[in-house]
């Protein structure tokens, strides 16, 4: 389904007064000197974007009612293709050793090589990015948390009340006595 833009760059109706205009757009959009200013500067300025032809054709009946030469420009839906590359291959993983966890034999990781699919995507043919792959199904992908310390705590001062005591708490004051309400009387 086409979808349309209205625009309007100052241009007039054949005949139509600029005061008379001004004045009917000012109405037409609630707009005060500054917008009808912006309106008027002879830049193309998107009134209304993504309506159907009946919307479109209404915006631009009532702009050229006003004496307003309005544009209708269909917009085209552009789809990006996308050109997926191959993956990149996966080296057999080497066998752990001890000598490799050491940090002197760390060894940076695998850079990722990118190929711009446009010019866009050009700007970003030099970032050096880490070539993360992705872990095998059921791996724990998350780092190892540090075992911590166990405190050492005496607590050998302290002692459990037994169940149901008050544990020292104030007791509730009892409630007073009920408001005398003998001598009120309804009234009809």
């Amino acid at each position: 389904m086409a979808r349309y833009e209205i625009a309007f760059s100052a241009q007039l109706l054949p005949g139509a007064q600029l005061e008379l205009v001004k004045a009917n757009l000012a109405k037409l959009f609630q707009a005060d000197e500054q917008r009808l200013a912006l309106l008027f500067s002879g830049r193309r300025i998107v009134i209304k974007s993504n309506l159907d032809a009946a919307g479109a054709e209404k915006y631009r009946a009532t702009l050229e009612r006003a004496g307003a030469l309005a544009q209708v420009t269909c917009i085209e839906d552009e789809v990006e293709e996308i050109e997926l590359t191959a993956p990149p291959a996966v080296a057999p993983a080497p066998a752990v050793t001890a000598a490799s966890t050491s940090p002197a034999a760390n060894t940076p990781a695998a850079r990722l090589q990118v190929a711009p699919r446009d010019e866009y995507m050009a700007a970003f043919a030099e970032v050096d990015a880490p070539d993360f792959g992705i872990a095998p199904l059921g791996d724990d992908v998350q780092d190892e948390q540090p075992q911590m310390a166990v405190p050492v705590l005496d607590l050998s001062q302290f002692s459990l009340a037994p169940p149901g005591s008050d544990m020292g708490e104030a007791k509730k004051a009892p409630a007073g006595p009920p408001p005398d309400i003998s001598h009120l009387k309804l009234q009809d």
